[in-house]
C-alpha cells in the first residue's frame, strides 16, 4: 500500500518540497503506525530542507518531527496503546505524510478538550520546553524566566507553561504586534529587540537582580548578553543557535555569580529518554492543557501538499505560534 508524503528533492528553497507517492511504513517492535491528521512544521524542518540538519541514523528522510492522528496498527510488544486511539507523537522524521511510524513511548493521548489537529502542535515544543526550562533550567514557581523568540512555537509554549506554574515571565520578540501577543499569553513584559535592550529592561523590571533562567534559541552575540541578564545562581539554557554557534564569555563572571550554562537537543536522543520526557509532560503538563490554562497557539494550517507555502511562512517569521500541515481535512 502507498501514501502521499512530502519529499525533499534536493537541498534548497521551499519549492524542493514535493508531494510523492511512497510505500506506507510498517511499525517495528515497540512502534505504532499513525494515520496522520496533522503534522507540525518546525524550524529544524527548514534546516533539514536546506541540507543543514540530516535525520539521525535510521530515521525517515521525510521531514516532520511531530504528528497527531489515530493509531492504524501496532508493532509487536506494544502494550498500552490500541488501534483507534487518538494520539499525538514526537518522531525523529516522517511526519509530512499520510501515515507515520512512531515509537510507542513517544505517543500521548490527545488531551481532553483539544481537537485532533491542534494536538499536532504539542509534542516538539512542549517536550522541548519541559525538559529544558523545568528539568535542566529548574525554573521554580517563585522565579523568573526570560524567553527569547517569545512569539515562536517554543516561545508561546514557554510563556504559558511558566506563567501557569507561577513564575514571572519576560520575553523578546521582533515587533509590537508580537510583543503584544506575548503579553496576552502571560508575559509580564515583552521587549521589542529591534528597539530596546532586553538586558536593561529585564534588570530594571527585577530591581537590578536579573532573571533566574534564560531560554535562548539565538546564540551568537546573545550569549554574553544573556549572562548579563542573569541573577546570581541563574541558569542559561541553550536550545538553538540561529545567529551563530560561537561566543565569548568572561569565565570569572560565571564563577562570581555562580551561574549554570546548559542546553540540549532532542531529535537524536534515545527512545527511552524521549519516553521519559513524554511521561513527565503527561504528568505535569496535560492537566494544564485539559484545564484550559495552557494550549498550543496555532497560527495557520496548510494542506499537506502546500508544505512549501508553510515553509515560506516559517521563514518569513510573520507567524505567531505554530504552523501545521493537515492531511485529508485541509
Amino acid at each position: 500500500m502507498t501514501m502521499i508524503a512530502i519529499e525533499i528533492t534536493a537541498p534548497g528553497d521551499p519549492d524542493v518540497l514535493v508531494p510523492v507517492e511512497r510505500p506506507r511504513p510498517t511499525p517495528s517492535a515497540g512502534e505504532v503506525l499513525i494515520k496522520v491528521a496533522a503534522a507540525g512544521v518546525n524550524r529544524p524542518d527548514v534546516f533539514q530542507r536546506r541540507g543543514r540538519y540530516p535525520p539521525p541514523p535510521g530515521a525517515s528522510d521525510i521531514p516532520g518531527l511531530e504528528v497527531s492522528g489515530v493509531i492504524e496498527s501496532l508493532g509487536a510488544d506494544v502494550r498500552d496503546l490500541r488501534v483507534g486511539d487518538a494520539v499525538c507523537a514526537l518522531v525523529a522524521g516522517g511526519g509530512y505524510a499520510e501515515y507515520c511510524v512512531a515509537p510507542a513511548p513517544q505517543c500521548l493521548p490527545v488531551p481532553r478538550g483539544l481537537d485532533l489537529v491542534s494536538a499536532a502542535g504539542i509534542p516538539e515544543t512542549f517536550f522541548t520546553v519541559w525538559t529544558n526550562v523545568f528539568e535542566r533550567g529548574r525554573l521554580g514557581a517563585s522565579e523568573s524566566l526570560l524567553v527569547h523568540g517569545g512569539s515562536s512555537g517554543i516561545g508561546t509554549t514557554a510563556i504559558q507553561l511558566a506563567r501557569a506554574r507561577g513564575s514571572r515571565v519576560f520575553a523578546t520578540a521582533g515587533s509590537p504586534e508580537k510583543c503584544a501577543a506575548c503579553e496576552r499569553l502571560g508575559a509580564e513584559r515583552a521587549v521589542d529587540y529591534r528597539r530596546d535592550d532586553f538586558v536593561a529592561v529585564v534588570r530594571e523590571a527585577t530591581g537590578g537582580r536579573g532573571v533566574d533562567v534564560v531560554l535562548d534559541m539565538v546564540g551568537g552575540d546573545y550569549f554574553a548578553r544573556n549572562i548579563d541578564a542573569l541573577a546570581v545562581e541563574g541558569r542559561l539554557v541553550e536550545i538553538a543557535t540561529l545567529q551563530g554557534v560561537k561566543a565569548e564569555l568572561n569565565i570569572q563572571t560565571i564563577m562570581q555569580r555562580r551561574l549554570t550554562i546548559t542546553g540540549s537537543t532532542l531529535r537524536a536522543r534515545p527512545v527511552a529518554e524521549k519516553g521519559a520526557i513524554a511521561r513527565a509532560v503527561r504528568e505535569h503538563v496535560w492537566p494544564l492543557i485539559e484545564s484550559g490554562a495552557v494550549k498550543p497557539v496555532i497560527h495557520a494550517t496548510f494542506p499537506l501538499r502546500d508544505a512549501a507555502e508553510a515553509h515560506r511562512v516559517m521563514e518569513s517569521s510573520a507567524h505567531i505560534g505554530k504552523l501545521l500541515l493537515t492531511i485529508g481535512i485541509g
